[in-house]
């Protein structure tokens, strides 16, 4: 099979194009002839930083495909089916940047025949980030279905992004009302196209003023994407005993806490992290997402708000230069070839 390689840390340069033996399923795991490797912020940190624990590794978290060997203790029946991974290179070298790779069976999710594999392989890190975001408030819920975000309002900062983008849709499904932030008005555009009730412009006028016109007892959970940058107007708008939840940093500001406002408000700050959020929580998140998906509610495409750049397997370092530049709005896919 053809993977991607690299054997130390660095730019996209590392990455090699190489010829690999196919991956055998251990027990417990299933192969994947993988359609379409999703592309993350994790996966170029992981390449540029993170320490590699292997002699070489194949990168990418998420990807989508089909299970085509199962290794000891598998249902044999699951051979031929159309799956979504998630976290596939956490932990481990056979990332989805390849034709074939190896994961956990449970780390392969059905994937409806009415979703294509671009859509299976935007799924992973951005759905169950978005999952955790919106299930970690101290008044619930811990699971999502239709419904259960009845009366709650939900700021998704940066409605633009992957996360976010998953975020109002999910959000949404689940019944809240929801409000993104975004920076100009293409991004509005793709935040009202994911489902977004309303969207403001943050860096126009009083955007806290904007929010609190629509949410007058104010934002029941504000999914958080750059913490430093938008505290401020986090707490503007959070009501008493509101929760942000954050996944990111973006831009890297300090985040300055004034204790005794946080106090008063009975804030609830929570951080959160896919790895270390523990087996349990990640289960009940994949089961919720391929709900949402089987719904019909987890749609991508420009459309839907979520544009895709797509490069084939040979040119997945030009795919993480993309996604590095900041210049790429939407969702950098590898295409893969059968």
């Amino acid at each position: 099979m053809r993977a991607i390689v690299h054997r130390g840390n660095g730019g996209p340069d590392v990455l090699r194009l190489v010829d690999r033996d196919l991956p055998a399923p251990g027990p417990g795991e299933v192969r994947v002839r993988i359609a379409v490797s999703g592309v993350n912020p994790a996966d170029l940190q992981a390449r540029s930083g993170g320490p590699l624990g292997f002699p070489e590794a194949t990168p990418h978290l998420d990807g989508a495909g089909v299970i085509d060997a199962v290794g000891d203790g598998v249902d044999r029946e699951r051979a031929g089916q159309r799956v979504w991974l998630f976290l596939a290179a956490a932990g481990r070298p056979t990332g989805t940047a390849a034709e074939f790779t190896v994961v956990p069976a449970e780390q392969a999710v059905p994937l409806p025949d009415e979703a294509g594999f671009e859509a299976g392989a935007s799924l992973g890190v951005p759905a169950l980030t978005a999952h955790r975001a919106l299930t970690v408030a101290e008044d619930g819920p811990r699971r999502l279905r239709p419904g259960v975000l009845d009366g709650r309002v939900v700021l998704a900062a940066g409605g633009a992004g992957a996360v976010g983008h998953a975020v109002i849709q999910l959000a949404r499904w689940a019944g809240a009302t929801v409000i993104g932030t975004v920076s100009g008005p293409e991004k509005a555009r793709l935040a009202t196209a994911a489902g977004a009730h309303h969207v403001v412009n943050y860096r126009e006028g009083d955007p806290a003023a904007a929010i609190r016109g629509i949410a007058p007892d104010g934002v029941d959970l504000v999914a958080e994407v750059a913490l430093g940058a938008n505290l401020a107007l986090d707490l503007a708008v959070l009501r008493t005993r509101g929760t942000i939840a954050t996944y990111a940093n973006d831009g890297g500001k300090p985040v300055v806490l004034d204790v005794p406002r946080n106090m008063v408000l009975n804030t609830r700050l929570q951080f959160l992290v896919l790895y270390t959020a523990g087996p349990e929580v990640r289960a009940a998140a994949a089961e919720d997402v391929a709900a949402a998906v089987r719904a019909g509610a987890l749609p991508v495409g420009e459309e839907h708000g979520l544009p895709l750049v797509r490069f084939p397997l040979d040119r997945t370092a030009d795919a993480h230069r993309a996604l590095e530049s900041g210049a790429v709005v939407g969702k950098v896919l590898v295409d893969v070839p059968w």
